[in-house]
């Protein structure tokens, strides 16, 4: 448990560091002079590099193991924080985010496979859940503190004090964490360069269930993250009207409905493994009911207690995310379990980027109508949708027929 801890603390950390500009985006876009397009490129290439890198990061980690990767994530990462404080310029800026991103990649991953080394199969949905669990306590501390540490002591010393967090994380990374239990050293599996890739690759693909649970992080996850990664302050203060302090409460209040629901999903899947689809399906229902009755409202804001609403449903979001990764677990074997993650987290970072990027350009070209720039979320919520509904039959049916055949398997071991 302690060893997983740590792991989660990269995560944590990493999380932190993600969701920095979801506090700083209009100070960003004060300090580098840039336009709504140009701030939305910070978050959109992050991501963009984050999302790029998931299955190269899912074949590293099952190659080299955890601490591995996750060393090198961290350096990363925390450069990327550290020279984002200092970015003179707007190019600057971009690089140390790209940076920034790509570190972030190498964690999440890591985290579910130091999960799968160091407790049992049936406890997987819920050590998922208690991962993004702690990832949402880092969007916390980025809403709560470095909030306002950035408003208190400014921006330099704001990012650049956050950065240290890496360096603390590093070195307990580096003393304390194991790939596995002693005496539990995983079976070597030969590789052979770029055919082996290619294999890893198409096998897990070939999987409904990996599909089925790379839609289903698309689906669930963009709409809170681009909330809280770029669009969320601005649009509640500039549509909404709200203060700074107001809309940073609001802002809290989808990271704790988040880390609430996170934990009674995550009770809820390992008891009744068949409600991993209704309640993604039920969470994107609410979510765009949310959206509609906000953007909808008659007058030119909507009232405290629907912002109030929104907030709480798409904490919902995180956690329905994470039910991904329970279709495509126990859809591939232990060797593939990386490259599959990888597959799978890609879903909501591709959604998420695509999100940020309209939200922007749809700001830039109607003067700042948030109704409208919203109004693309419902798109990729369907295509999503859409998408779950014709593999989920197939998902089903093949995790089905692995469980018949795991049973059998085990009736047949000799004593």
């Amino acid at each position: 448990m302690a060893v997983w801890g740590i792991g989660v603390s990269v995560y944590f950390v990493a999380v932190i560091f993600r969701t920095s500009l979801g506090v700083a985006g209009l100070d960003a876009a004060e300090r580098f002079q840039v336009n709504a397009s140009a701030l939305s490129t910070f978050s959109i290439l992050q991501l963009l590099v984050y999302a790029g890198m998931q299955i190269p990061v899912g074949l590293l980690v099952d190659r080299l193991g955890t601490k591995k990767v996750l060393t090198i994530g961290v350096v990363l990462f925390t450069a990327g924080q550290l020279g984002f404080a200092f970015s003179p310029s707007y190019g600057t800026a971009l690089a140390s985010r790209a940076l920034l991103g790509c570190g972030d990649a190498m964690t999440f991953i890591s985290v579910l496979r130091l999960g799968t080394r160091w407790f049992p199969a049936r406890r997987g949905p819920m050590v998922a859940q208690m991962a993004g669990l702690a990832g949402m306590a880092g969007n916390l501390v980025s809403t709560l503190v470095l909030a306002r540490l950035l408003h208190g002591i400014g921006w330099t010393a704001a990012f650049a004090g956050s950065a240290l967090a890496g360096v603390i994380v590093l070195v307990l990374l580096l003393l304390f964490l194991k790939d596995h239990p002693e005496g539990h050293e995983p079976e070597p599996f030969p590789h052979q360069g770029a055919a082996y890739v290619r294999r890893q690759i198409a096998a897990s693909w070939r999987e409904p269930g990996t599909r089925l649970g790379l839609w289903v992080h698309f689906t669930t996850q963009f709409p809170a993250m681009v909330f809280l990664l770029l669009w969320g302050l601005p649009f509640l203060v500039e549509a909404q009207g709200l203060s700074r302090a107001t809309a940073g409460e609001l802002l809290t209040l989808v990271v704790l409905s988040n880390m609430v629901v996170g934990l009674v999903y995550g009770q809820i899947v390992a008891r009744h493994h068949e409600a991993r689809l209704p309640l993604a399906l039920s969470t994107v229902g609410a979510t765009a009911l949310m959206w509609a009755a906000t953007l909808a409202y008659p007058g030119d804001r909507a009232p405290m207690w629907l912002l109030v609403a929104l907030c709480a449903v798409l904490g919902a979001c995180g956690p329905a995310s994470m039910l991904g990764f329970d279709f495509a677990r126990p859809a591939n074997p232990p060797e593939r379990q990386g490259t599959a993650s990888g597959i799978t987290n890609m879903g909501g970072f591709v959604a998420s980027m695509t999100t940020l990027f309209l939200v922007g350009v749809l700001l830039d070209a109607t003067g700042d109508d948030y109704t409208i720039a919203f109004s693309c979320v419902f798109v990729l919520q369907a295509v999503g949708v859409s998408q779950i509904l014709r593999l989920r039959s197939r998902a089903a049916r093949r995790e089905r027929e692995r469980l018949v055949a795991s049973r059998v398997e085990t009736v047949h071991v000799p004593a």
